[in-house]
């Protein structure tokens, strides 16, 4: 008769304990093929409109501080501090929508010059440079001469700057105290603000006055209508 060979309890054991380390290693193995499998990937500008809108806002407002430094007065500190701030709000956006965080750049559309208008016979005379020559020390482009009621910063597109407050826009073409509608032309929505400082853009709305005119989810209006009036 053959003897069967059977195995003592410590043996037994032995050989339980290994195959539940194999398999909890198996498992752990499996769950971090898994975990990194789902790890979230980042998104550019390029990818995304969101992602885009945010950049655009972090680069005019990194382009401000960048202006205030180098052209400083006696309130560009407070500016500079105001707007450090503002892209560091923005930086948590673009985390928070999955974009590469510190991604900026400046409008992609740059503004299409207006076409030129025949001057009124006083102004071919001389009879308004008084009227004229503020806005033109002012804004070179010319911007800020625009008649009331015409069409601006042709091509811009329009972000947010971020800050809070009512709604208001800041300019690099227009004066404190000029009076823009901005339409959104994806959605018919407008605002009339008034520009009460100076940016990067031809028109950088703050907030409260994107969120009367934005589309949810989005942070960037590439179809802007832009006219002066007031």
């Amino acid at each position: 008769m053959s003897r069967r060979r059977t195995l003592g309890p410590k043996k037994k054991l032995a050989l339980l304990v290994s195959a539940v380390t194999v398999a909890g290693g198996g498992a752990f193995v499996m769950a971090s093929t898994s975990n990194a499998s789902q790890a979230p990937t980042t998104k550019s500008a390029a990818d995304s409109t969101v992602c885009q809108g945010l950049a655009t806002a972090l680069g005019n407002n990194q382009k401000f501080i960048e202006g205030q430094r180098a052209n400083p007065d006696a309130q560009s500190e407070a500016r500079i501090a105001n707007r450090e701030a503002v892209v560091a709000q923005i930086e948590l956006q673009q985390k928070a929508s999955g974009c590469t965080v510190g991604e900026s750049a400046q409008d992609s559309q740059p503004a299409q010059p207006a076409q030129p208008q025949q001057p009124a016979p006083d102004e071919q005379a001389g009879g308004n440079e008084q009227a004229g020559g503020d806005d033109a020390a002012q804004n070179p482009g010319g911007g800020g001469a625009a008649a009331s009621g015409e069409q601006v910063c042709n091509g811009s597109t329009v972000t947010l700057s971020g800050e809070d407050g009512a709604p208001a826009a800041s300019s690099n073409q227009f004066p404190a105290g000029t009076k823009l509608k901005v339409t959104n032309l994806d959605n018919d929505k407008s605002t009339t603000v008034e520009v009460t400082g100076v940016s990067g853009s031809c028109a950088l709305l703050n907030n409260a006055a994107f969120e009367q005119v934005r589309e949810p989810g989005k942070f960037l209006i590439r179809r802007a209508l832009i006219e002066k009036v007031g």
